[in-house]
């Protein structure tokens, strides 16, 4: 445990400058690194990255918000229906197999860089 502890500040300085550069979720960058490099399970690197996830998104709005980037109007209907997916998201994280839940994030993380990709 002692010999990763090392790679905890640089693995969340990169999340925050991909969150800030990107505007990709840590989860994309975090949970890859928390389970190949940091060694916690499936399922203890999607918790955390979501909890890191908060001071991330909040200096990252912050710094939007001031240069007039954000759409208010979508924040507050978006933001609505994410906090109910969340919830159920979350419960349902509970009773996937953690090789089924890695698969699910290998196969999103193909698509939405697929879609992107082509776009």
């Amino acid at each position: 445990m002692k010999s990763k502890l090392i790679w905890y500040l640089p693995t969340g300085a990169i999340a925050g400058l991909l969150a800030g550069f990107l505007g990709v979720g840590g989860g994309i960058f975090l949970v890859p690194m928390m389970v190949g490099l940091l060694g916690l399970t499936q399922h203890k690197a999607h918790g955390t990255s979501l909890a890191v996830i908060v001071p991330i998104s909040i200096i990252g709005a912050i710094v939007y918000a001031l240069h007039g980037h954000i759409d208010w109007v979508l924040v507050a209907t978006i933001g609505s229906g994410s906090v109910v997916g969340a919830v159920i998201g979350a419960k349902l994280m509970m009773k996937v197999p953690a090789n089924r839940l890695r698969q699910f994030f290998g196969v999103y993380a193909i698509a939405i860089a697929t879609l992107l990709l082509l776009r």
